[in-house]
């Protein structure tokens, strides 16, 4: 008779565990969240900003604030959700005190996020001529679109779209009804059909 072989599980500490030993001193606990956090984070920072260098400044000051403020997590609360909020109001703030320049790099910057990439452009693609298009003009074009929506309504494309988080996991990160999120994916939705489907770039 075969001996079972023994299941393999996930050493990784959760995120309450890790709170909880940064609570109790072990301040290194925080590396780990940083480096669990830090490309989902860049991701939607970006998605607001639009901007490389000011996205890292604004991870460096989310991560700051996080780490200022960890004593009032509440242990047994979502910290991904916690961390997400304090990202997207960093980020919108930053924008609102900051002069707008977009940088016409690809919108995803890790290549990791390539197959991502092909199915948010195909998602967004009403017509053939599009999917036709090579991944970075098409980015250079999404980045003008996503350019001229609202700081919010960005950011709710960004958790919806890319990060595939709930109609209400966004309402508690964004600080607002779930019918108010719904609203606001349903117009920027709209708006970068219409956008998209105007731009020159697209008329084959």
């Amino acid at each position: 008779m075969k001996k079972a072989i023994p299941e393999v599980l996930d050493q990784s500490p959760t995120d309450q565990e890790l709170i909880l030993r940064m609570k109790s001193g072990e301040l290194d606990a925080f590396d780990i969240l940083v480096e669990r956090y830090q490309k989902r984070l860049y991701r939607v920072i970006y998605g607001v900003l639009l901007h490389h260098e000011d996205t890292n400044d604004v991870l460096m000051e989310t991560f700051i604030k996080a780490y200022k403020n960890i004593g009032g997590f509440r242990i047994g609360a979502s910290f991904y959700t916690w961390i997400y909020r304090i990202a997207i109001n960093t980020a919108i703030s930053f924008k609102r005190k900051s002069k707008f320049n977009p940088q016409p790099y690809p919108y995803f910057p890790d290549d990791e996020e390539g197959q991502m990439e092909k199915e948010f452009v195909d998602y967004r693609s009403a017509e053939q001529a599009v999917r036709q298009m090579e991944i970075k003009e098409l980015n250079k074009v999404l980045n003008d679109a996503l350019s001229k929506l609202s700081e919010k309504h960005r950011a709710v494309v960004v958790l919806f779209d890319l990060e595939e988080l709930s109609h209400s996991e966004i309402a508690k990160i964004m600080g607002c009804s779930e019918g108010t999120i719904r609203s606001r994916l349903f117009y920027a939705h709209k708006q970068l059909q219409k956008l998209l489907k105007n731009d020159n770039s697209f008329i084959s």
